[in-house]
């Protein structure tokens, strides 16, 4: 299955994205650690929903190859409003949606806020909308100091499998991936605050859930280091029709480390949703 790198301007801005397969489209929203992009996010799912679905994976603002930019009174709903613009601009106006982690936090934001932008016809929410557990784990996401071992520092707390901390070409990849000019920057300056202000906590899992009126599956990972056990079903609980699944052997990304089994889940939800 062929992937095609692709580049639009979006209200001005370069964003880069991946496109496989024909028919409805999913759209996949990576995570937010330093050094993700669509690519690194999920080349290993894409080929496996291409051959039932068009497949579009833009790399949000300030990852991969798109526009390297700061919102400091608004990023997340910058970053949303970027998205609906770049479906619109698509012809996309209604679309699966797929999100890891920061992805599915933006999901849940949109679809809980007064007034969605995003044309979600289902969505479905992977290892993100849950609170995260205070612990070196999570430590190590939010204070990455560009430097190698801070990287393996980020790979050891998003996987379950410890093969990937130990793979210095993997830890490398996304090393030079979190280090392109703007990349460190364009991260690191959305967690600036001004000094003696408090830290902003975590995202919360609290949100206005009776306002979603569309499919939605929660995914947990069932080795997942910075979330609980059980929080996927909680929050599924809390939605209208709401379901949750838990991918066995897999950490804060199933979509790397076991892309079989979810994109099982994944075809076998559209595939219910859709009537």
């Amino acid at each position: 299955m062929s992937i095609q790198n692709r580049t639009i301007v979006v209200d001005g801005l370069t964003t880069h994205f991946l496109e496989a397969g024909h028919g409805d489209p999913v759209v996949l929203l990576h995570g937010g650690e330093f050094g993700v992009s669509a690519e690194i996010g999920w080349e290993r799912i894409i080929p496996l929903l291409a051959q039932h679905y068009r497949v579009l994976a833009p790399d949000m603002l300030g990852f991969g190859d798109s526009a390297k930019v700061v919102d400091f009174t608004d990023g997340r709903g910058l970053r949303i409003r970027h998205i609906a613009r770049f479906c619109a601009l698509l012809g996309i106006d209604s679309s699966h949606f797929v999100g890891n982690s920061m992805g599915a936090i933006n999901l849940l934001v949109d679809l809980t806020s007064g007034a969605p932008v995003l044309p979600v016809r289902s969505a479905v929410t992977i290892c993100g909308g849950g609170e995260i557990q205070k612990n070196r784990h999570a430590s190590a996401l939010y204070e990455y100091d560009a430097s190698y071992e801070a990287m393996r520092a980020i790979v050891e707390a998003l996987f379950f499998n410890p093969s990937y901390p130990s793979d210095e070409n993997y830890v490398r990849r996304r090393y030079e991936s979190s280090i392109v000019r703007g990349a460190w920057e364009s991260l690191a300056a959305a967690r600036f605050r001004r000094p003696g202000v408090e830290a902003p906590p975590t995202p919360s899992s609290k949100r206005a859930y009776e306002r979603i009126d569309v499919p939605v599956l929660v995914v947990e990972g069932a080795g997942d280091k910075l979330l609980a056990p059980g929080w996927a079903a909680e929050i599924a609980g809390q939605i209208s029709g709401g379901r949750s699944a838990v991918v066995d052997d897999a950490g804060h990304c199933p979509q790397i480390e076991q892309p079989e089994a979810l994109a099982d889940v994944l075809l076998k939800f559209f595939a219910e949703v859709t009537v």
